[in-house]
């Protein structure tokens, strides 16, 4: 199972917990995880495509839609951070901590309470991994226990991430669909859309949502090409297209819209009944 990250990384978590009996493949950038299931290298991919605190994850969205690629599942992760250190060192001795930008702005109050200078890597498994390396005990990192277990690292402090309620969503990506059947349990269905250059024209495309009943999760835009008049939606609802009420919608959608494509239909993680 590919991912973005090196090992240690959340992402590596992730995988392990959702599925433990695959072999995670570390990969350098999106693209290249993308890539990874793209040409047969891995089966699936784990991506991050929300964060509570942080909100989307960048460039997903512009790689979903001509990856060639299905979401066949979604993973939400609760995110910790600890801080990470040689063996022996003192939290006086730390002067530095490194780490993923996002990392850095989620645990503020123990930089500000130590008066650390924070220092951005490429991402936190990254930033463990150069700890190790330095051996340097004015060096510390921000990041997961998998990534303290991987780099041979000590922790000084648990969990010290500023909010309690700091989640990552992830989606599952596959090269073929994998459509679980209707009723099974709650259904999410994932899909872009760009509407026709007409007066009002979103009103009218989101119309058959709120005259079926169907909730809407998430609905967001973005440029697409370079022309501030080519938007694109990416959107989730609950249900799925084989039921009456989210076909009617989605077949009023797509008169109102030139372009509409389902990027995924998959069971709704039981997070979502969790936390409502």
């Amino acid at each position: 199972m590919a991912y973005q990250g090196e090992p240690g990384a959340n992402s590596h978590i992730a995988c392990a917990d959702a599925y433990p009996d695959a072999e995670p493949v570390a990969c350098a950038s999106f693209e290249d995880a993308f890539a990874a299931v793209s040409d047969g290298s891995a089966d699936l991919a784990m991506i991050p495509i929300d964060n509570t605190l942080a909100g989307r994850v960048a460039d997903i969205h512009h790689f979903l839609p001509t990856s060639g690629l299905h979401i066949v599942g979604e993973y939400f992760l609760p995110i910790h951070f600890d801080l990470l250190v040689v063996p022996g060192t003192a939290i006086d001795q730390v002067r530095e901590v490194h780490s993923h930008v996002h990392a850095l702005g989620q645990c503020r109050k123990i930089i500000r309470e130590h008066g650390f200078v924070p220092v951005i890597s490429g991402d936190t498994a990254g930033a463990a991994r150069e700890v190790a390396e330095w051996a340097d005990p004015t060096k510390a990192a921000l990041a997961t226990p998998l990534a303290a277990q991987t780099y041979g690292l000590e922790t000084l402090a648990r969990h010290v991430e500023d909010e309690d309620h700091n989640t990552t969503r992830f989606v599952v990506l596959s090269r073929t669909p994998d459509v679980p059947p209707v009723g099974i349990g709650p259904t999410v269905t994932t899909f872009i859309f760009n509407v026709r250059n007409i007066p009002a024209a979103l009103y009218k495309a989101l119309g058959g949502f709120a005259t079926n009943g169907i909730n809407m999760t998430k609905l967001e835009s973005y440029m697409v090409g370079g022309a501030f008049a080519a938007t694109m939606f990416l959107a989730e609802v609950d249900g799925h297209p084989d039921e009456p009420a989210l076909a009617r919608a989605l077949e009023e959608l797509a008169f109102f819209s030139t372009e509409v494509q389902v990027m995924g239909v998959y069971p709704a993680h039981p997070h979502r009944a969790e936390n409502p």
